[in-house]
């Protein structure tokens, strides 16, 4: 039974929502084919309150799931039958900021770019930044092990996270990792990074800041086409270089954008986009740029454009930022696909991506993080029409497919989630992921929190 006075009690009858017009807008994350309504929706204020709000729905044996600002793309926070959504919306507090040692302790609710805008004044930012790093939580860049641009340099979320407060699902609290040096043991802070929220509810995060590098030259190439501008990427990573950004849009990311409010001036006629980022050291950082900027040119550029000051990259980053935004424009629906080939294999994949677009009939766009071989196909459609529906399902399992064919894997940051739980077969044998099973049930015994994300069911897996 709901122990609804007894969350009351704890977090105040204002932050316990039970009518369906207060649970409506939690049935589903940004994948929004797949929809669940929870039972309640509790919104605690900190970690003690979420340990007793967790301790009270175990004790009543309810599954509960932890949400923080519902941007994820792989419908991982949604609510199992009768369950409730532990919502993080208010526990957002920049708890501590210290420059000297380049670390911020914060609650998991914060928005990620609440913390580069916090540390701006120390010459400091927080690196991993996802798409949507204006709205989406620390918690939920925890969870998902979140990437972004940025990642070919500087790494996904985990090489930013020093140490956790969790709560248990049990209701216990956990407190794991050092702020200032390696801890001895396991590292229990790198196993919870990336599980989802299959583990544990994060509730406090230390985390390592990096220093503002002092230059940054951004460039932006345009191509006939998506192979192209791939052969670039291949080109300038072979040189030696590192840049810390190499982000694709193809042309029909490309008309999206332009015709948004997020238009940043892309050549409308371009096949693809190149968007190529330096950072650190002045002189180094220019030569670094100009080097690049001639390897490209030895492929077939139609234009190449050197942002002039910070706000012409801004900008130029503006339609980068805005591209799945920009696709609202294009139909009801988008599902953001997310996954991972060999870079060598970047230009092969995205050409039969797109076949297999027009295969199943649907409108398909592609953004690549082209450094890390990190495919995004969007898939515009209308999740109304059935049959619509149905080949745009068909369009991902083949493109899953077709990454995992080629030396790849299902997700580069967006997770497994619900949405690809059943492929997990494509990569991993019955072995491998009882052995996942394993480390998860030593946290989560009960399997109420969260209980059937990621890993699936015993009977659905395939020998």
């Amino acid at each position: 039974m709901l122990p609804l006075e007894r969350l009351r009690r704890i977090v105040g009858a204002e932050h316990v929502l039970s009518a369906p017009e207060e649970t409506f807008p939690y049935e589903c994350d940004a994948l929004t084919w797949l929809r669940r309504r929870p039972a309640a929706v509790v919104l605690p204020g900190g970690t003690a309150e979420t340990a007793a709000v967790v301790a009270a729905l175990a004790e009543a044996g309810l599954p509960f799931v932890a949400r923080g600002a519902g941007t994820g793309l792989s419908a991982g926070a949604l609510c199992p039958a009768g369950g409730v959504v532990i919502e993080t919306a208010r526990m957002k507090r920049l708890l501590a900021l210290d420059p000297w040692n380049r670390l911020a302790r914060v609650e998991c609710g914060i928005a990620n770019a609440e913390v580069s805008r916090a540390a701006e004044a120390h010459g400091l930012f927080f690196a991993p930044d996802p798409s949507s790093q204006h709205v989406c939580t620390i918690g939920g860049n925890i969870a998902e092990n979140a990437g972004g641009p940025h990642t070919f340099k500087y790494g996904a979320t985990a090489r930013h996270v020093l140490a956790l407060t969790v709560v248990l699902p049990d209701g216990r609290v956990l407190h794991t990792g050092s702020p200032l040096a390696d801890p001895s043991g396991y590292d229990l802070t790198g196993l919870l990074v990336g599980t989802e929220g299959t583990c544990a509810i994060v509730t406090e995060a230390t985390l390592k800041l990096t220093p503002v590098p002092p230059a940054v030259e951004t460039l932006l190439l345009a191509f006939r086409g998506v192979e192209d501008a791939c052969a670039a990427v291949q080109r300038v990573i072979a040189s030696g270089l590192e840049p810390c950004t190499m982000e694709v849009m193809d042309g029909a990311t490309i008309a999206a954008v332009e015709a948004s409010v997020n238009a940043a001036g892309y050549p409308r006629d371009a096949g693809a986009v190149l968007i190529l980022e330096f950072d650190g050291g002045g002189a180094a950082v220019a030569e670094s740029a100009e080097r690049a900027e001639r390897l490209c040119r030895e492929l077939e550029v139609l234009a190449c454009e050197r942002a002039r000051d910070r706000a012409h990259r801004l900008k130029l980053w503006k339609g980068r930022k805005g591209a799945f935004g920009a696709m609202g424009r294009l139909a009801p629906d988008l599902l953001v696909q997310d996954a991972v080939v060999p870079r060598s294999r970047l230009a092969e994949v995205s050409a039969r991506v797109l076949e297999i677009g027009r295969e199943q009939g649907v409108r398909l766009s592609n953004v690549l993080h082209a450094g890390d071989g990190n495919l995004h196909p969007n898939i515009s459609y209308d999740r109304r029409d059935a049959d619509e529906t149905r080949r745009v399902l068909e369009a991902c399992a083949c493109i899953l497919s077709a990454c995992v064919a080629a030396g790849g894997t299902l997700s580069g940051e967006h997770g497994i989630g619900l949405e690809k739980r059943d492929f997990m077969h494509l990569v991993y044998g019955v072995s491998d992921v009882e052995k996942m099973r394993a480390v998860r049930d030593v946290f989560n015994g009960r399997a109420l929190l969260n209980p059937d994300k990621v890993l699936p069911a015993r009977e659905q897996q395939t020998p």
